[in-house]
Formats: structure tokens, C-alpha cells, sequence
């Protein structure tokens, strides 16, 4: 159960707008994330337009994308963000429920191409030490631009913020994934 109350969006007329902003950027839905932080709309707003760009508006493939997002919720044990990922998101880039299974143990896995290991290994660094020795950051050199690169490491920093946001707060999974 969350740590803080959902806001329902009917009963509080000023956040009609915003949540109807949120709904259709959302395929019609207001996921309980954005019910907490309806709490503060200035970041109900921000986290809405960050994560959308942070998705939608880079160079980073959709399946890579995937891989790293539920990497980073298995590492930090968020069960919101994998239920909200798999199978639904997952599946529509590509990805087959195996190659997310395996995910909690990707080095053991023999799916992911050199590419992906490259990025799953800098995730895992970024997400347990913070620090990220040359040895993982080197690689992704030969598989990814400099931009590219950027944009996965905004990536990972986003859904480790992510991931730790939906801890604390013990955000409910949404009904339709239960």
C-alpha cells in the first residue's frame, strides 16, 4: 500500500487540466505514479515531460531502452516498474519474456548482443557503485555515439531515481498488471 494517499484528480478541480494533460501522453491513463506526485503538479508536470523525452526523444533504440529500464528495476527491486514493463512494453520493442527473465542475471544469459552487454554492464555499474571504472565505460566507445552515450546515461540516472521514488513510496502496481 502507498506510503501517500492518491489524489483523485475528480474531486480536485485545479488539477483537472494537468491530469487530462498526463492522461492523453499516457494512453488515456493516470498511472498511480502520477496520482502521488499530483500531490506537487509542478513535478507531476516535470516528470512527465522528462520522462517522455528521456523515452521518446532520443537516439536509443527501443529494445536497448527496455533492456536497461527493467535491468535497473530488477537491481533495485522494483516490482511497479517491471510489472509496468513486462510483458506490455517489453514485447511491443521486441523483446521476448525469456530475454526479460533473464535479465535478473544477464551476464549468465546468452541473448543479449555485444551492444546490449555493453549497456547492461554500465547500468549495472551506474546502479550499484555510481561510479563507473573505464573498463565498462570503454566499450560502449565502439557500439554507441557520444550523444548516444549521454542519452543512456540519462536513462539509467533516470530510472534509478525512478525506481527509488517507487520504493519509498510503496507505489501500488497499477490494477490492470495485478
Amino acid at each position: 500500500m502507498a506510503r501517500v494517499s492518491y489524489v483523485d484528480d475528480k474531486t480536485n478541480p485545479e488539477l483537472r487540466e494537468l491530469a487530462e494533460r498526463i492522461r492523453g501522453a499516457r494512453r488515456g491513463n493516470l498511472l498511480n505514479l502520477y496520482r502521488l506526485l499530483l500531490h506537487s503538479p509542478a513535478l507531476a508536470e516535470s516528470w512527465l515531460g522528462h520522462n517522455n523525452a528521456v523515452r521518446w526523444g532520443t537516439e536509443i533504440d527501443g529494445r536497448l531502452r527496455e533492456l536497461v529500464i527493467i535491468r535497473i528495476a530488477y537491481l533495485n527491486g522494483a516490482t511497479y516498474v517491471v510489472k509496468q514493463h513486462v510483458p506490455e512494453l517489453a514485447l511491443g520493442e521486441g523483446l521476448t519474456i525469456a530475454e526479460c527473465d533473464a535479465l535478473a542475471d544477464w551476464p549468465a544469459a546468452a541473448f543479449y548482443s555485444e551492444r546490449e552487454r555493453a549497456a547492461l554492464a554500465y547500468a549495472d555499474a551506474m546502479t550499484r557503485d555510481v561510479a563507473v571504472p573505464d573498463a565498462v565505460f570503454e566499450p560502449l566507445r565502439s557500439h554507441f555515439t557520444q550523444r548516444q552515450i549521454v542519452e543512456l546515461t540519462v536513462l539509467i540516472g533516470t530510472y534509478n531515481m525512478q525506481t527509488r521514488v517507487f520504493r519509498a513510496l510503496g507505489i501500488d502496481p497499477e490494477p490492470h498488471h495485478t
